[in-house]
């Protein structure tokens, strides 16, 4: 057990102890993806990484697997409200990007959130799901669990997600980390996953900005690679440069209008999730 997360701490343990298995957030995977310490590290040991808690863009895992040529790397999901999973990747047939397929004895449809129309595979809607995991309500809170579980006793996640035609699910974003410019959504997670491709990108956070005109606008909160040290390089990339190659990448809908804004570091739960609040209040 390590008490408090120290990236160091944490590279020296799994070499120490020979870590075969590791379990992550993504805020780790992007450590494992892009720091320079991992290559200072004997890290051969480990066979198997295992990522949860929040979507894992395919573009870190691909980052992740070079360093790692030797593990599978996996997701899964799953909530407290489901005991607490209902995805999982088998080994052999995972899939970047992707948290898996339904396990055994668990229902999954995906609906759209404003109609409740059931979707067919390829479409972006809520997750739902059903089955002997699904728990039986929140504690004295009849009304929470009603607006949870539906007569047809399907779990609504307040997930977006979307299913192939092989039956493997893939997250895009919370329903309420939606951002909506007039009218149209962007999901944070996707454009938080297109600026950590970028090569001068460690972290980043999407929030949405409030707007009279358009309602919200994306706004991005970058944490930028620190120069090498007795490397000649010095970090050049600025606001503008950044925009231009967002812009080009993405629809206009989902330009970074509320601003793009270097940071030191992007603020984390415990857990290593992201927190977008802190971040909106400081727009």
């Amino acid at each position: 057990m390590i008490p408090k997360f120290n990236f160091q701490h944490y590279l020296q343990s799994v070499q120490k102890y020979r870590g075969t298995l590791l379990h992550i957030v993504p805020p780790i995977a992007l450590l494992l993806a892009k720091h320079p310490s991992v290559l200072e590290f004997n890290l051969s040991s480990v066979r198997g990484i295992l990522s949860g808690a929040a979507p894992l863009g395919e573009e870190t895992e691909l980052q992740i697997q070079k360093r790692f040529p030797s593990a599978v790397i996996k997701q899964g999901f799953g909530m407290t409200e489901l005991s607490p999973t209902t995805h999982a990747t088998p080994y052999g047939f995972s899939k970047n990007g992707s948290v898996g397929v339904i396990v055994p004895n668990v229902e999954c449809k995906i609906i759209d959130p404003e109609t409740g129309e059931e979707l067919p595979p390829g479409r972006l809607g809520e997750l739902c799901c059903r089955g002997p995991n699904v728990m039986k309500g929140y504690l004295n809170n009849l009304a929470a669990t009603k607006a949870t579980i539906d007569e047809e006793g399907f779990l609504h996640t307040g997930d977006l997600v979307r299913c192939d035609e092989d039956g493997f699910f893939y997250i895009v974003d919370r329903l309420k980390e939606l951002i909506k410019y007039k009218g149209f959504q962007v999901a944070p997670a996707e454009l938080e996953a297109l600026l950590l491709s970028h090569p001068q990108v460690v972290e980043a956070c999407v929030v949405g900005k409030l707007d009279q005109m358009a309602g919200e606008l994306p706004a991005a909160f970058v944490v930028l690679r620190p120069p090498v040290a007795g490397s000649s390089d010095k970090q050049t990339l600025t606001e503008n440069e950044l925009h231009k190659w967002v812009d080009e990448r993405v629809a206009p809908h989902k330009r970074l209008r509320g601003g793009v804004f270097f940071v030191k570091e992007i603020p984390k739960s415990a857990s290593g999730k992201l927190l977008r609040r802190l971040l909106r209040s400081k727009l």
